[in-house]
Formats: C-alpha cells, sequence, structure tokens
C-alpha cells in the first residue's frame, strides 16, 4: 500500500471512530459518568477527528510534494492521536485518573509530528529554489 493510501486510511479510520465515540459519549456516558470525564472524554473526540482530517490532507500533500517524506510526521500525529485520544476514553470510562498522566506523551507526539511535517515541507521548498 502506498504512504499516502495509507494515510488517508489511518486518517478516514480515526474520522470515522471519532464519530462512533462522539455518539457513545453523547448517548451512552451522559449522565453515567461525572462531567469532568465526559468534557475528557469529549476532548479525546475532538482530537481525534481533528487530526483524523489532518491525515486526509497530509495524505494529499504525499502526493504533492513527495520529496518531503512526510510520511514519519504523519504516523506521528496517528500515533499521537491514539495516545491522547485513547488515553482520555480509558479514563473517563474507567475513572481511573492516572491514566491521564499518559495524555501528555501522546500530546508531545503531536506536537512533534507537526513539527516534522512543517520542516520536511519547509526544507523540501529550499531545496527545490
Amino acid at each position: 500500500m502506498t504512504t499516502d493510501r495509507a494515510l488517508f486510511a489511518a486518517g478516514a479510520a480515526l474520522a470515522g471512530t471519532a464519530v462512533a465515540l462522539g455518539a457513545f459519549a453523547a448517548h451512552g456516558l451522559e449522565g453515567r459518568i461525572p462531567s469532568s470525564l465526559l468534557d475528557a472524554f469529549a476532548t479525546g473526540a475532538r482530537y481525534q477527528m481533528s487530526h483524523g482530517l489532518a491525515l486526509l490532507a497530509l495524505a494529499w500533500a504525499v502526493t504533492r510534494w513527495p520529496a518531503a517524506r512526510l510520511a514519519l510526521g504523519g504516523w506521528m500525529l496517528a500515533a499521537g492521536t491514539v495516545v491522547f485520544s485513547g488515553s482520555l476514553y480509558l479514563m473517563a470510562v474507567s475513572g481511573q485518573r492516572w491514566l491521564g498522566a499518559i495524555t501528555p506523551v501522546g500530546g508531545l507526539l503531536l506536537l512533534a509530528g507537526w513539527a516534522v511535517v512543517a520542516w520536511r515541507i519547509l526544507r523540501t521548498g529550499q531545496a527545490e529554489r
């Protein structure tokens, strides 16, 4: 499978499951868990949706600027989303607030993934001049 197709599939999977998880939170968790945990779950769903959509765009960018080698940044975004959002989901449904300590690891992966994408796009643009 090509990188663009793999990133697109990952983005679509993340976005699709974000819709399902958001619906689950709204209809299955509301009133069953404290509002602070429901808010944490919703934050996970928002980040998952936005980064799923970002991966769809990144799949296009891979075809537009193949020399930039954007796959590393894309996979960092995917992994960061799973860790960030996943830790929030698990914390919310289990009530184990210590799981929130894992969330920043996902956040760091997201930040690093965006930095890699930006660096590689900028660096590639300089090489083309």
